[in-house]
């Protein structure tokens, strides 16, 4: 029950109740419109009332003076530098690389390392790494793969031996080589500025004096704690009083500590050539693993080179396969047959093409995508426009699609950075241990976890993604970036397993299509589609479902439901309240830099 007469209070307050009230229904009726009604209070009266009897959502608006109603705050507007993480202190550490006269790329290896001790939850240097990198002098992008490949002893026999029909999630057997040391490392080498140890010294004092851990993580570690307590190591490391830290309780990892120090005084080579090294094999090969130490000493990141496709005048970046970046660029590819704009955000026929786009990119991923220095991964062909048009006549736009047969074509959580600097570099940098904190292998003395990669391969050995020594995975964690007329626009990453080339996808149209800012389109209320085929061997039989964040329209949802949709609550499983990912971006426009992170997280974006 509203009380009407609170509109005929004194004309200040009525002038904030009139803007509340235009900022809940401005995207459904005209501005004129409301103008030209909102002149007297009998109106008003009769409006309001009549549009909270029609309200059919969950308002999630934050009652700002500016920009969309799901805007959480304004965009970070800077000159010389900034960046874009999803915690303060690393977000503050980049800056201060930028600030010492440091470039981009100093300052997000920074941020990662601090990153690996604040947010072990999602990253860490028992994991890998991905970059796309702006030089502004060489006016080129350069993509990096640095993600850690299968020890050359397993094979798909020994498992099947043990009685196994897939790989495991934790334990020794999903672990490969961690990748993202020797990524600092080939960054620093090829593009940084300042000494390598220099960019250690605010990880190593957090993890030595301590720090107070945020609200996410400290969840996160309590759930991890549930599947990890009784492996060795972990509560040494992150449960020293038999419980994992509380929000704001101050956590030191001094074994970290140690090990930073020996990374930043060899270049990284302590990893794999010296003690950490060692200490990697002898705890992954006592729990049952297969690891040796040329395993580490022969890795390589490899330098690659970006693939894109146009947007609507906008070149989209990825990363090629083994990652699913490109899965990103199938969807974009699809739906710009489609007047997007005009049907609108939020709206079933939107959302239903999306998804039908997904789905179509996804039976591809799970067929094609795969190490390619081992396996044919038909790229030009996937991401090109023609093959987008073949695919679109798939869709239906009355009926969902429940079951996919891919063409023959011939020939869990993570963390996301970004940095740009007054030189006019820009990085877009992604790192993860996979399922959140990663395999529950925690090597003695080292004060980190290990990666679990490897389960995402295939145990078929027909497959292109089949396990194999020496072999890479399919990786889910992918940078992105976008440019315009050659130039650099942006960039940007959605962290989330899965979600992520869909997340990628929506906010490119939430920027493009939809012309949100660089904030509301991380603000925006997400969807994901989960089922589909998958690389590791599963296939989608039933269309997969749907679930929504807070905000979108319930009449549009029962629409997409009438056409065949499966929605699923996302409050059912405790899971899925965390499955749309985390965003950080940045944009360069007008030699101005503008900054958003994602509110869903604990970090922000700052710039100086």
């Amino acid at each position: 029950v509203i009380n009407t007469e609170h509109l005929s209070s004194k004309s200040a307050s009525k002038g904030k109740l009139f803007n509340k009230i235009k900022r809940v229904i401005n995207l459904r009726i005209k501005w004129v419109y409301i103008n030209s009604i909102f002149n007297t209070e009998k109106n008003m009266r009769l409006i309001l009332l009549s549009f909270l009897f029609l309200l059919p959502f969950k308002s999630n608006g934050y009652d700002r003076i500016t920009g969309l109603e799901f805007a959480s705050r304004s965009e970070v507007f800077a000159k010389n530098g900034m960046a874009a993480t999803s915690h303060p202190l690393a977000t503050q550490t980049a800056i201060s690389i930028l600030k010492r006269g440091g470039n981009a790329i100093d300052a997000a290896i920074a941020a990662n390392a601090v990153l690996g001790l604040v947010e072990p939850t999602g990253c860490g240097i028992g994991g890998d790494l991905f970059a796309i990198v702006w030089i502004e002098e060489d006016k080129k992008l350069y993509g990096l793969n640095s993600s850690g490949p299968a020890p050359k002893n397993i094979s798909i026999s020994k498992l099947k031996s043990m009685g196994l029909e897939k790989i495991p999630p934790y334990g020794p057997l999903p672990v490969t080589v961690p990748g993202a040391v020797a990524g600092w490392t080939a960054l620093h080498t090829k593009f940084g500025k300042l000494n390598f140890d220099e960019l250690f010294v605010d990880a190593i004092n957090y993890a030595e004096e301590g720090f107070p851990v945020s609200e996410l993580v400290a969840y996160y570690l309590n759930r991890s704690s549930e599947i990890f307590k009784d492996y060795k190591n972990f509560s040494n490391v992150w449960m020293k009083n038999g419980m994992t830290p509380v929000k704001g309780e101050i956590f030191k990892n001094p074994l970290l500590a140690k090990n930073y120090k020996d990374i930043a005084k060899t270049n990284g080579n302590d990893f794999y050539n010296g003690n950490i090294a060692k200490e990697i094999v002898n705890s992954i090969n006592e729990s049952g693993g297969f690891f040796t130490l040329n395993d580490l000493s022969s890795f390589e990141p490899e330098w690659i080179d970006p693939v894109s496709s146009n947007y609507r005048g906008y070149d989209v970046w990825e990363l090629p396969p083994n990652g699913q970046g490109i899965a990103a660029l199938q969807i974009l590819n699809i739906l710009e047959n489609y007047n997007i704009s005009e049907l609108g955000f939020g709206s079933s026929e939107y959302l239903h093409l999306f998804t039908e786009a997904k789905k179509l990119a996804y039976e591809d991923r799970a067929k094609y995508y795969a190490d390619k220095s081992f396996a044919d991964v038909p790229v030009k062909k996937l991401i090109s426009k023609e093959y987008a048009n073949e695919r679109n006549l798939l869709i239906d736009k009355d009926r969902t699609l429940k079951s996919i047969d891919p063409v023959e074509i011939e020939n869990g959580d993570t963390i996301y950075l970004t940095v740009a600097d007054k030189y006019g570099n820009m990085i877009s940098l992604i790192q993860s241990n996979y399922r959140g904190m990663g395999s529950g292998v925690v090597p003695n003395n080292t004060g980190f976890m290990l990666q679990d990669r490897g389960e995402m391969f295939n145990l078929d050995e027909t497959h292109r993604n089949s396990l194999l020594g020496g072999k890479r995975p399919f990786h889910t964690i992918i940078p992105a970036f976008v440019t315009k007329n050659n130039k650099p626009l942006m960039s940007f990453g959605v962290m989330g397993g899965a979600m992520q080339p869909q997340g990628h996808a929506q906010i490119v149209i939430n920027l493009i299509d939809f012309k949100m800012n660089l904030q509301e389109a991380g603000d925006a209320p997400r969807f994901r589609h989960v089922g589909s085929s998958q690389p590791t061997g599963e296939v989608m039989i039933d269309g997969g479902f749907l679930i929504f964040e807070d905000g979108f329209n319930k009449d549009q949802l029962k629409k997409l439901e009438k056409i065949g949709h499966e929605i699923k609550n996302k409050n059912d499983d405790e899971y899925m309240k965390g499955a749309f990912g985390g965003y950080q971006a940045i944009m360069k426009k007008n030699e101005v830099l503008i900054g958003a992170s994602e509110s869903r997280k604990d970090g922000h974006a700052s710039g100086y």
